[in-house]
């Protein structure tokens, strides 16, 4: 790297971009939030009933971060860079752009759906919990046009998912099916952890937070769908030739 002349010269230039536009759009969502932009509105995911979505968000999303602090943002560049910099080597920088797309929109599609199938009910409770009624009470309400639209649009619109995350799991996915030998160390593991193990794990442990509900903040479907697309897109390649069939676990 010292060669190169920097640590940017090193990591290749999708991957680089991806992490710059990353970083510069989080610095937008600050600086604008103090004149009264909101960039999530405009850019950040909405569910597809909502009067604020737009289908260009399905992309812009990928791009967003939570704004609160650093931790989102750098968590998923790390990994970005970790994992993203040995792909864009292997499958070049079309490729790997393509993949990284594909893997965003996956996981905002399974983001869509997770909310079609879990918002209604999810309406239900809020309401029933802020006007001490029961859910069968709240749902006759709603039949009998008893509950302002509004509210139902505000509450559609205040379902709203942001940031990489979705890609970079499609990107470790790849990683685990392209090496999934490689040996990986893993906080708090003490002794290192083949890479096709790490990928399943990440993903088992992922479908178990989204079924029970644990850290409801965290789209833990859209991690999923990222993997999903991933998986159909890398499987396809081997299948077309277009990489290299090597030793996969699947």
């Amino acid at each position: 790297m010292n060669s190169r002349g920097s640590f940017l010269a090193a990591i290749p230039p999708v991957t680089k971009h991806l992490i710059i536009i990353n970083c510069l759009m989080w610095l937008a969502t600050i600086v604008l939030q103090r004149t009264g932009i909101d960039l999530f509105d405009y850019l950040g995911l909405h569910f597809w009933e909502a009067s604020k979505f737009n289908p260009v968000q399905l992309f812009t999303y990928m791009f967003m971060h939570d704004n609160a602090g650093i931790t989102h943002l750098f968590f998923n560049m790390f990994s970005l860079w970790m994992f993203g910099v040995t792909l864009e080597r292997v499958l070049g920088a079309k490729r790997y752009l393509f993949y990284y797309v594909t893997c965003g929109l996956g996981a905002a599609l399974i983001q869509e759906l997770t909310w079609q199938l879990t918002w209604h009910d999810t309406l239900v409770t809020a309401l029933a919990a802020s006007n001490n009624l029961t859910p069968d009470q709240v749902i006759a309400a709603l039949n009998a046009g008893q509950v302002a639209p509004g509210l139902t649009d505000s509450f559609l619109n205040s379902m709203v998912t942001v940031g990489a995350s979705g890609a970079v799991f499609g990107i470790l996915l790849a990683f685990g099916m392209l090496f999934p030998n490689m040996p990986m160390y893993i906080i708090p593991f003490p002794f290192p952890i083949k890479a096709k193990w790490m990928v399943i794990g990440y993903g088992a442990v992922e479908l178990f937070f989204g079924l029970h509900g644990v850290m409801s903040g965290v789209a833990h479907f859209a991690h999923l769908g990222g993997m999903i697309a991933g998986i159909i897109v890398i499987l396809y390649w081997k299948h077309t030739g277009a990489i290299g069939k090597g030793n996969g676990f699947y």
